[in-house]
């Protein structure tokens, strides 16, 4: 718990479940008379954990689920289960099929056969289209059906080990995992020898392939219930009602909760900023409701129901929200007249304006710029009527006024005037000049010398050569 929560920093450290009792399987051999029996799970074995076992069978086999240790579980019944491996059929070669079948232990300590699937040879041309194994056997390495018929291979995901068991009945051996390859350093000067002198000789057929594939296996699991079906609904159904008890419980201690918060917040902001708005015969009486409620939290109303701290609060809201809200109209209501004052003083100077000709604002209609002046001589004397009234009010006094009041007005000042003096000036579509000495002369620039370029151009801007002849009357100032 440490390690997951963000509160505490500690040293990291792992814990591995174990499975507090035994498990074991039990299948039945070719051999009708005999059975084989095997302990999968060893009492105090790692969980999770999965193993894999691999049968030789021909035909669909039943796996039998028990604890070991009958009377060392809590349980009224030793038995877990039984599990049919469905649809294995023989090769069609008439040998047997190689199933292999996973067991597993989950991290509740739950047993269950996870998985089956069956080993199917294919042939390379079918190989082809599909994901196949390859697996390197030649005739004389399948096991014998006498000596072994079940291969028990344990899986760790978790501490990367493997170990592999082989059964015979009720016999059971084990051999330490299969290691790499051998490496050069590992091998005697003898190997070393032997392996130069092959190396003279002609390189060994290589073994066959064979590509196989696996074939999933539905599973039949006929569970033994420890308990029965009206033992393990009324337990769900006291659970159901544990669960809505617990919810129950938390808003009851929410409420309660809510009441001693209120009670703490509210006391020292009473003899703090909330001091100026309260008179002094409602500060002590409120100051002693609030003491005789704190005491009653803890003694008679220790233990109460939901609705009774509901209803506490609310008697408390009812003197302290008047008192709250005052001291926040009192913290608004300067800043909020003061917008509105800048607002109206903004449009004042745009009537003043408007009267002045100005030119920003001449284009607007006069009608419009009256509703505009009316507005603001409105607001003007709204305001000031609403300051005066306010300047008789004392601190610990409802407000004259109201900040949402004042909002309310500055947006009906804004609404009327704002659409007004914004209007844009109307555009003005001049006539296009149309000078086709310009494109002349541009056309016949190239052509033109120096001299031809000196005497055009004083001529296309209207002023005179001193080379020409002709005279030009012209005012001077």
């Amino acid at each position: 718990c440490a390690i997951l929560s963000p509160a505490f920093k500690v040293r990291e450290f792992s814990v591995t479940d174990a499975t507090p009792f035994p498990i074991s399987l039990l299948w039945n051999t070719e051999a009708e008379d005999t059975e084989g029996v095997h302990e999968v799970f060893s009492r105090n074995h790692a969980a999770p954990f999965s193993k894999v076992l691999t049968f030789y069978r021909k035909g669909p086999f039943e796996l039998e689920a028990f604890y070991s240790d009958p009377n060392g579980v809590p349980y009224p019944e030793s038995k877990i289960g039984r599990y049919i491996i469905q649809n294995v059929a023989a090769q069609k070669d008439g040998e047997k099929s190689k199933v292999k079948v996973k067991v597993r232990v989950n991290t509740h300590g739950i047993f269950s056969v996870s998985t089956a699937s069956m080993v199917e040879p294919v042939k390379s041309e079918e190989s082809e289209g599909c994901g196949v194994e390859t697996e390197v056997e030649s005739q004389d390495q399948r096991p014998v059906e006498n000596s072994s018929d079940t291969n028990i291979q344990q899986e760790n995901s978790e501490a990367g080990t493997q170990s592999q068991v082989q059964t015979d009945g009720q016999q059971t051996s084990q051999s330490p995992p299969s290691s790499e390859p051998p490496t050069e350093e590992n091998k005697t000067p003898d190997v070393k020898k032997a392996n130069e002198k092959k190396g003279d000789q002609p390189p060994d057929a290589k073994k066959p392939k064979i590509k196989v594939k696996n074939v999933d296996l539905p599973i039949e699991a006929n569970l033994v219930w420890q308990l029965g079906k009206e033992l393990l609904n009324m337990y769900i159904e006291t659970e159901g009602k544990m669960i809505m008890q617990d919810k129950l419980e938390k808003e009851r201690n929410d409420a309660k909760n809510a009441v001693e918060e209120y009670v703490y917040e509210f006391r020292d902001k009473l003899f703090g900023p909330y001091e100026k708005f309260v008179c002094e015969k409602d500060l002590q009486g409120f100051s002693a409701l609030l003491t005789e409620t704190e005491g009653w939290l803890y003694e008679e109303g220790e233990d109460e129901a939901k609705q009774v701290y509901v209803d506490k609060l609310e008697d408390l809201k009812k003197l302290g929200t008047p008192i709250e809200m005052r001291y926040q109209e009192a913290e608004e209501r300067p800043k909020l007249l003061e917008q509105l004052g800048h607002r109206l003083q903004y449009y004042a100077t745009i009537v003043e304006e408007f009267r002045n000709k100005d030119e920003k604002y001449i284009h607007i209609d006069e009608m419009e710029m009256m509703k505009v002046e009316k507005c603001v001589s409105e607001v003007v004397e709204w305001m000031n009527n609403a300051v005066s009234a306010q300047a008789k009010k004392s601190l610990d006094q409802d407000p004259a006024v109201l900040s949402s009041e004042i909002k309310a007005k500055l947006q009906e000042l804004n609404n009327v005037c704002e659409p007004v003096v914004t209007q844009p000036k109307p555009k003005v579509d001049s006539p296009k000049e149309e000078n086709p000495l310009n494109e002349q002369s541009d056309f016949k620039t190239e052509d033109m010398g120096e001299d031809d370029k000196n005497s055009e151009m004083p001529q296309q801007n209207g002023e005179c050569h001193p080379s020409d002849q002709n005279t030009m009357s012209m005012d001077l100032d």
